[in-house]
């Protein structure tokens, strides 16, 4: 079902974002497992399940998704509410393997290319925050190839 929605949603987007670094991007994930024991997952890690109280991470809600398995899922805050050094701090502190993160990588691109195709012509701000995602994952994808390598 992912790989499908993905590659449509590369396809119908050949306009509008870098087809052949998403394609590579989605190719790489795929190519990678979890070979570790599965993981509780949130499942929808996403900023706006995360409360702040004075720049601080407080609360995280909405278990609706919370399973177990692969804990690149949840990794895709690195590109949908993480940026620069706080991405790099992120990454580095969890210390996961390059497969790890290639595979968050794939699912934050995942759900910004799923994401702009239904709310292209319809909302300005997921449209935006998506594109936003898109670029922050291609464009990092192009200097952390020696960081995230092809597993």
């Amino acid at each position: 079902m992912y790989d499908d929605e993905t590659r449509s949603s590369i396809s119908a987007l050949r306009n509008e974002i870098n087809f052949d670094v998403a394609a590579e991007v989605w190719e790489m994930a795929l190519d990678t497992k979890w070979n570790g024991e599965p993981v509780w997952v949130h499942g929808d890690f996403a900023p706006g399940n995360l409360l702040v109280n004075k720049g601080q991470l407080s609360a995280v809600i909405d278990f609706g998704c919370l399973g177990i398995g692969d804990p690149a899922c949840d990794l895709t805050i690195a590109w949908t509410f993480l940026s620069g050094e706080s991405r790099n701090a992120f990454i580095k502190t969890l210390a996961l393997d390059g497969a790890t993160w290639v595979r968050a990588r794939g699912w934050a691109l995942w759900k910004a290319l799923i994401t702009l195709v239904e709310h292209i012509e319809k909302d300005d701000n997921k449209s935006k925050h998506a594109r936003y995602v898109i670029n922050e994952v291609l464009e990092g994808h192009k200097y952390r190839g020696d960081t995230f390598k092809r597993i």
